[in-house]
C-alpha cells in the first residue's frame, strides 16, 4: 500500500536525540527545511514545501518532495492542495488515506479558526476576518454554493446557514427560506453569500436579481440585507460596495 506509516517518531537518546526525519535524510534537506520553518517568517517555505513538510511528519520514511510538486501541479497552488477533495488527495499517485487526511486537517483547521475569529466580533466591524473566513471556505470549490449569515441586532454571527450547493436561481421558494430561517432564528439581519466555480466573482443578472427580491421581502418582515457577497479564486464582489443593490 502507498500510506505505510509510523506516526510522529520521538527523540531518543539512544540515536543521539535525532528523530527518525534525521535518520532518513542523509543530505539534510529535512533538517535545513524544518530550520526555515522555526526561524523564517511566513514566506520561509514555498507553496510545494509546505506540503512536503506536512507529507513527510505523515510519512517520514519517503521521499515527500515530488509528491508534493505533483500535488500543487495538479491543483494549482497551496489553498488548492489543501482545499480539495479528501478522496481526489487519497487516490492521488503515491498519495493514500492517510496522506490525504494530513493536508485535509489543515484546511478544517484553518476554517475553524476563521470561523471563531468571524464570531467573535460583530461582523460590520470585523469585514475582513469575514471575507478571509469565505474566502478559504468557498474560493477552491468545484460546485457553487449558496449560504446565508444571519445576524443579530449587534449585528453578531448567529448562524451561519449552509442553504445548498448547486446554482443560485430566481425561484420564489428559495426566498421564502431564506426569510422563514431568519424568522426562526430572531435574525435582525442578513448577509447573501455564494461562489463561483468559474474563478471569477463578477456578479450575474440573476445574482443582482434575486438579491433585490431577498431584500424586499426582508424588509417587508423587519430585517435588513447588508450585503450580497461573491467569492471566487480571483478574490471576490461586493454588490453593495458596487452599488448593485
Amino acid at each position: 500500500m502507498a500510506d505505510q506509516t509510523r506516526l510522529f517518531p520521538e527523540q531518543t537518546a539512544a540515536n543521539g536525540g535525532k528523530s527518525s526525519f534525521d535518520g532518513a535524510d542523509p543530505s539534510g534537506h529535512r533538517a535545513r527545511l524544518r530550520k526555515r520553518l522555526m526561524s523564517g517568517g511566513d514566506d520561509a517555505l514555498a507553496d510545494h514545501e509546505v506540503i512536503e513538510y506536512l507529507l513527510m511528519v505523515a510519512r517520514p520514511r519517503i521521499d515527500t518532495k515530488p509528491i508534493a510538486r505533483s500535488l500543487v501541479q495538479r491543483f494549482g497552488s497551496l489553498a488548492g492542495v489543501l482545499n480539495a477533495d479528501p478522496q481526489a488527495l487519497a487516490l492521488h499517485p503515491n498519495m493514500g488515506e492517510t496522506s490525504a487526511a494530513a493536508l485535509h486537517i489543515v484546511a478544517l483547521a484553518a476554517r475553524r479558526l476563521a470561523r471563531t475569529t468571524v464570531r467573535e466580533q460583530p461582523v460590520l466591524s470585523n469585514w475582513q476576518a469575514l471575507l478571509d473566513y469565505l474566502h478559504i471556505d468557498m474560493a477552491h470549490l468545484n460546485v457553487e454554493r449558496v449560504r446565508v449569515l444571519y445576524l443579530n441586532s449587534q449585528n453578531l454571527l448567529i448562524l451561519d446557514h449552509l442553504v445548498g450547493d448547486g446554482t443560485l436561481d430566481e425561484s420564489p421558494i428559495y426566498t421564502r427560506e431564506v426569510i422563514k430561517k431568519g424568522l426562526d432564528v430572531g435574525a435582525a439581519a442578513m448577509i447573501l453569500v455564494h461562489n463561483h466555480p468559474s474563478g471569477s466573482p463578477q456578479p450575474s443578472r440573476a445574482d443582482i436579481q434575486v438579491t433585490q427580491k431577498i431584500m424586499e421581502a426582508a424588509r417587508l418582515m423587519g430585517m435588513t440585507v447588508h450585503d450580497h457577497i461573491i467569492i471566487g479564486r480571483e478574490g471576490h464582489t461586493s454588490l453593495k460596495a458596487k452599488g448593485l443593490i
